[in-house]
């Protein structure tokens, strides 16, 4: 009876020993691009329709800050662009009284100049109608030169209305990718300053196994490369497949993720892997990488 249960325990160990040299190529964590979105104005969060988890469409507008203020300062400018369009219209209407005066003096011009051609007109007389067209023709520039002032201020209004429709439009908290809610840093009613994050979110539809290889691996490795990935999954394993998408060109010492002392001084390549998440994986969930099932 022992020297059954002898061989049963050998027969165990040497199947247990053949499992235990069948290891991955490689071994790394799940991760994904992070985005912190944060405000882009001042104030008070009007409403933010996010919660952790929540799983948002690109250019959905998802909240507002209070733009009251805002608002208040736009209508000031645009009454005060009234009251100088007021004073350019009354400038210019001067202006107009003085091109008519204008193309009157010089048809009295030209009718003078006629006569004194016939000598029906002294010279006095064409003196006196050159000197009237001289000075209509400074009045006009001199109204001008009143009115570019004016206009000056009008074209300053409109940029500062410009700037206050675009902090307007920055006030809607805009969601700029299709992803999932990871962090909710704040809620409505709070104040909130420019540069202060509102949420993180990531595109967890992809994730990428960032996974270290020794120099010798490379040889072995391309970009756009297929691989087979598997995470534990109670006790066994669940694959997916991978595709190699950037090999690091720089050498670097192995991360501390790697428990050992001697194997964290070696010199490895960083990879990324790209796969298709069905929902099981999760930022930080450890994986192999195996470039033969």
């Amino acid at each position: 009876m022992k020297k059954i249960i002898l061989s049963i325990a050998l027969a165990s160990a040497f199947v247990s020993c053949n499992k235990n040299n069948e290891k991955a190529d490689g071994y790394g964590n799940f991760e994904t691009t992070e985005i912190v979105v944060s405000a882009e104005s001042t104030g008070k969060i009007e409403f933010l329709t996010i919660e952790e988890g929540t799983v948002v469409e690109a250019n959905q507008t998802i909240g507002l800050i209070d733009t009251l203020q805002l608002y208040f300062a736009k209508q000031q400018l645009l009454a005060s662009k009234k009251t100088i369009q007021s004073k350019s219209t009354n400038v210019l209407s001067q202006k107009n009284v003085l091109v008519e005066q204008l193309k009157t003096a010089k048809i009295e011009q030209a009718r003078i100049k006629n006569m004194f051609a016939e000598n029906a007109a002294t010279k006095r007389q064409v003196d006196e109608i050159n000197g009237k067209v001289n000075v209509i023709e400074e009045q006009i520039k001199s109204v001008g030169t009143q009115n570019a002032p004016i206009q000056n201020e009008s074209e300053n209004i409109d940029v500062q209305i410009e700037k206050i429709n675009d902090q307007i439009k920055k006030s809607r908290i805009i969601n700029p990718i299709k992803g999932t809610v990871l962090t909710k840093f704040i809620e409505p009613n709070e104040i909130t300053t420019f540069g202060k994050p509102l949420y993180k979110i990531a595109n967890l539809n992809e994730m990428i196994l960032r996974v270290y290889v020794a120099q010798t691996q490379l040889a072995q490795l391309k970009i756009g490369q297929q691989v087979t990935v598997k995470v534990d999954a109670g006790e066994t394993q669940k694959e997916y497949k991978g595709t190699l998408s950037w090999i690091s060109s720089q050498a670097e010492f192995t991360p501390k993720i790697i428990q050992t002392k001697e194997e964290r001084a070696n010199l490895v390549y960083a990879i990324k892997i790209v796969v298709k998440n069905d929902g099981s994986l999760k930022i930080g969930m450890p994986g192999e990488m195996w470039l033969k099932d």
